[in-house]
């Protein structure tokens, strides 16, 4: 028992002073984060009056702007400086949620989640720029990863709060809430003022600051992340219920514990199955076996179907815990390759492009499984895991390719402005 709370321990224990200041931002930023995810829709529809159709619609063309800023936002953290942008951007994501108890008809509605979204996808490339700029190379997957323990810590406790407003189902109590969501995000964006105030590093000398949509081999790397995207999170929190109800014996609550199980493991585990991904090979292998994973636990999922419940409970277990691997290593690729792949003037706008990647996949998934998955059935498993496969099975080449045409050496960390705070 020692010895696992030991490790418990160590795999939420931020490694620096410069990530426990993150770690404690991102705490404050993802349990407002699952605030927002508990009661968002509920409010609106049930306190705000806004019928499910148009609130879909809102979230929709909400989504659409955060993709949309993510690669401007990152070059506006480069020419401005991580901290500064991170710090405006929870603060202004911060106001935008306290003000969603404002909204009083469609068109505020639309306000306050779109400025909320464009603020969420700014500081999401504000941030991963400066983890680059902050921190050691070497560093800086082994920091994600400590981060990433945090955020499934920090949603989980969100989703609980938002849990026991549900239960209540009181306007005035989900009014509160997102007032606290609002606060929260406002403190996140605060709490990192004490972070040195780094600039991206100038242009190498006879070389003009790039766009990141002209680094064709980045672009595929996006692409390629986009694609294993598909079988991370909206796989498990979309796909994974309706199939349990819709296609196997198992008992509906056993999507609880599968849930439980996935966010355990990331909480556990996630910096050990980061180890040995801090460079580019690294990151390629990564994606690699990440790739097989997910197919694998598709394979996994589609054998629960036409299965007594026991044997489509073991399958799916077995399946989710496959998948959360698969998942891990996912981040920590993906995490190598845009650090490693990024020139030192541009983690921003890299950041971005990766951020725009990843929210691409995400927006996809729910009507690609639903179709092929819940539509086809054991087959659209295996398609959809075959195509999990070639995307992890073409990263690595992918990767020597985009390595090959990089212009300036590995960057190193560049001088604070100022030192308030030091690893």
């Amino acid at each position: 028992m020692r010895l696992l709370l030991s490790r418990s321990w160590n795999a939420v224990r931020p490694p620096s002073l410069v990530v426990r200041v993150l770690a404690v931002s991102n705490l404050a930023r993802t349990v407002a984060n699952g605030f927002l995810l508990s009661v968002t829709v509920l409010f609106f529809m049930r306190a705000v009056g806004i019928d499910a159709g148009r609130v879909g619609l809102g979230m929709t063309v909400a989504a659409v702007l955060a993709m949309l800023v993510s690669i401007p936002a990152g070059q506006l953290s480069d020419r401005l400086g991580s901290r500064t942008t991170s710090v405006a951007f929870g603060v202004a994501q911060g106001i935008a949620v306290g003000a969603y108890a404002l909204a009083g008809g469609f068109t505020g509605f639309l306000v306050v989640v779109a400025l909320s979204a464009i603020a969420d996808a700014g500081g999401a490339a504000a941030r991963g720029a400066l983890i680059a700029e902050a921190l050691q190379p070497a560093e800086r997957v082994r920091a994600r990863a400590y981060l990433q323990s945090v955020i499934n810590i920090g949603l989980s406790l969100g989703t609980l709060g938002g849990g026991v407003a549900l239960a209540a189902d009181s306007g005035t109590l989900y009014r509160w809430l997102l007032a606290a969501a609002g606060a929260l995000f406002v403190t996140a964006g605060l709490l990192c003022l004490p972070l040195p105030a780094v600039r991206a590093a100038a242009a190498a000398p006879g070389r003009a600051r790039g766009h990141v949509l002209s680094d064709v081999p980045f672009v595929a790397i996006a692409v390629l992340n986009a694609v294993l995207v598909l079988g991370t999170d909206a796989l498990l929190t979309v796909t994974l219920p309706i199939w349990i109800t819709e296609r196997t014996d198992a008992p509906v609550s056993l999507y609880a514990g599968l849930i439980f199980v996935n966010t355990a493991m990331c909480v556990l585990f996630q910096v050990r199955m980061s180890r040995g991904t801090e460079d580019v090979p690294g990151g390629g292998r990564a994606m690699r076996r990440s790739g097989v994973l997910l197919a694998v636990c598709c394979a996994c999922f589609a054998l629960s179907a036409g299965q007594p419940a026991w044997v489509a409970a073991v399958c799916l277990v077995a399946g989710a815990v496959v998948h959360v691997c698969g998942e891990m290593l996912h981040s920590a690729g993906s995490w190598a390759l845009s650090y490693e792949l990024a020139p030192p003037d541009g983690h921003g706008q890299y950041q971005g492009m990766v951020n725009l990647a990843q929210r691409v996949g995400g927006a996809v998934t729910p009507a690609l499984t639903t179709t092929v998955i819940i539509g086809w059935g054991r087959p659209g498993w295996l398609v959809f895991g075959a195509l999990l496969l070639a995307g992890g099975l073409a990263t690595p080449a992918v990767a020597r390719w985009a390595e090959r045409t990089r212009h300036v050496p590995p960057a190193e960390r560049p001088e604070p402005a100022s030192a308030a705070v030091s690893p």
